[in-house]
């Protein structure tokens, strides 16, 4: 017996599910708010050293200013980092002139002067973390990342502990909490902490909101609750840029994007917890209510009003009330019972390398929105709209093709079109966009598959488990992509080199999964064995 057959009595996929799913997509359009919000909270206006005593070049204009005051790049732009000691009065007559002593070029003493015309403040601008300190201003998205990553760990096992619904509400509370207190922040260290805190928050949002919704639609729906859910992603991926469009000044971004929560919270209350969790917990009669109340929304009026005459509902909760014997017997579950049996281990290693790629390749995309020709909050939007029809494309595809395939080629072909960037010279920024465009749909295509995938490769008992240990992984990818912008500094193509690499490494090792299509989630270890 197994929980589809329960689904087939009361419904599988009717107004109960659809009105679930509608709940619970609204703290998904939440989530890329947060996890993208680097690209407009730390964003770095065009800058320059400030220049003492201007004053006393009240006969200049403001260009001769900087050329007898800020050393010039080979390409005729004004460095951002270095200024001269002294005036260089002779650099008016002719500004092709080298300096006459490289000794007089030094680092900016006296702060920067930074362009305001596309942002109000950013975290850049008010601590001027830039040049020497530009490490920190990357190290923003990794600080929230790791916060994201401990979560994973925390709300997987909690949730499989104690319910997806109440770590759910308790996932959103803390957000509010930490996300005001992070547009509150009045130094570098407080953004940093409760960022970070606001990270483990909401990633008990990424990692509860899909598996729940899954655990109520039956077999012929899980893809479409997928993508579904995928899609609002999206959404809120482009009202990002909307929102950061319309308030540029931090402070109140950070606001706007945390402000939806609070509405999400006040959704959840009707959405019920998930009934397979309740009955592998032994709690049958409240499962049944939710099943009752289920059946009757969905027009099912013969599901039997006592759960001791549902014999369906009667013989799951045994063969689960088994599983919790062995547990009790001395065989708990917990993330090492991801690594003890033979299919379950190879199943554990594989998922997570292709986590870790996916999460990889795809913030490498999304945080870099430079280069391609098109203004940071027009490459957000296009950046998001593009997902859209990656995710319907993989709605045919993996239920056609079948999941395993599909995770591997969208991955690889992510890693193609990052390297085909690196040998497109920079001037053919249209050509560039529309590689880019294509990346960022093949790496959105993957990040769809993977949480679909996932969620049906682990059984019941170990699912959250299972999801908190590859989300893991996912963020450690995360919280490492920001940091590889740094190594420009070595090379100047080696950030995409390393994004290329990941991606098409993690998108062959997706073939050694075993393929779920049309197979019925699986409920203990022996069902994967």
């Amino acid at each position: 017996m197994k929980f589809e057959d329960l689904l087939l009595e009361i419904g599988g996929f009717g107004r109960f599910q659809i009105l679930i799913l509608a709940m619970l997509c609204l703290p998904r359009i939440n989530l890329p708010m947060h996890f993208l919000l680097h690209n407009f909270l730390a964003a770095t206006p065009s800058h320059h050293c400030a220049i003492p005593h201007q004053e006393a070049f009240v006969n200049l204009t403001m260009e001769e200013v900087l050329l007898i005051s800020i050393p010039q790049k080979p390409d005729g732009t004004f460095s951002s980092c270095e200024m001269f000691s002294q005036p260089q009065f002779h650099l008016l007559l002719n500004s092709s002139l080298q300096p006459e002593n490289k000794s007089i070029i030094q680092h900016c003493q006296h702060g920067w002067v930074y362009d305001h015309s596309q942002f109000t403040s950013t975290i850049s601008t008010q601590w001027d973390l830039v040049c020497e300190q530009r490490g920190l201003n990357q190290a923003t998205a990794t600080f929230f990342f790791i916060g994201v990553t401990m979560g994973a760990m925390v709300f997987g096992y909690l949730s499989d502990r104690f319910g997806r619904k109440t770590m759910l509400q308790l996932s959103l509370v803390c957000s509010v909490v930490f996300g005001m207190l992070s547009a509150a922040s009045v130094s570098y260290t407080m953004l940093a902490i409760t960022r970070t805190l606001t990270g483990v928050a909401l990633s008990g949002l990424s990692l509860i909101v899909l598996p729940l919704g899954m655990e109520w639609v039956d077999i012929q729906h899980r893809t479409f609750t997928g993508i579904l859910s995928s899609i609002f992603w999206s959404v809120g991926n482009m009202l990002l840029a909307l929102a950061a469009y319309l308030v540029r000044e931090w402070h109140w971004l950070l606001v706007a994007v945390t402000g939806p929560c609070l509405l999400s919270i006040i959704c959840l209350w009707w959405v019920p917890e998930s009934a397979r969790w309740l009955i592998a917990k032994g709690k049958v009669k409240q499962a049944h209510r939710h099943l009752l109340r289920c059946a009757r929304m969905n027009g099912r009026k013969d599901f039997a009003v006592s759960p001791e005459e549902n014999m369906p509902l009667t013989m799951y909760a045994q063969r689960m009330a088994l599983q919790r014997e062995y547990k009790n017997m001395g065989g708990s579950y917990s993330y090492i019972s991801l690594f003890r049996t033979p299919v379950l281990r190879k199943i554990s290693l594989c998922s997570g390398v292709v986590w870790f790629g996916v999460a990889f390749s795809y913030y490498g995309m999304s945080l870099n929105l430079t280069g391609f020709g098109l203004s940071i909050y027009l490459s957000q939007f296009v950046f998001g709209i593009i997902e859209i029809p990656a995710k319907m494309i993989m709605y045919v595809l993996v239920n056609r093709v079948g999941r395993r395939p599909s995770q591997a080629w969208t991955l690889i072909l992510t890693g193609v079109c990052i390297g085909a960037n690196i040998v497109i010279p920079k001037p053919f920024t249209s050509l560039r966009s529309v590689v880019a465009i294509m990346g960022k749909g093949f790496s959105e295509a993957a990040f769809t598959t993977v949480f679909l995938y996932t969620s049906e490769l682990y059984p019941t008992i170990l699912r959250q488990n299972g999801m908190g240990y590859t989300s893991f992984l996912a963020r450690l990818g995360g919280a490492l992509a920001p940091l590889v912008f740094l190594l420009d500094e070595v090379w100047r193509s080696l950030p995409e080199v390393t994004y290329c690499g990941v991606a098409v490494c993690s998108g062959a090792m997706a073939f050694l999964l075993p393929e779920t299509l049309n197979v019925r989630l699986p409920e203990g270890i022996e069902d994967i064995e």
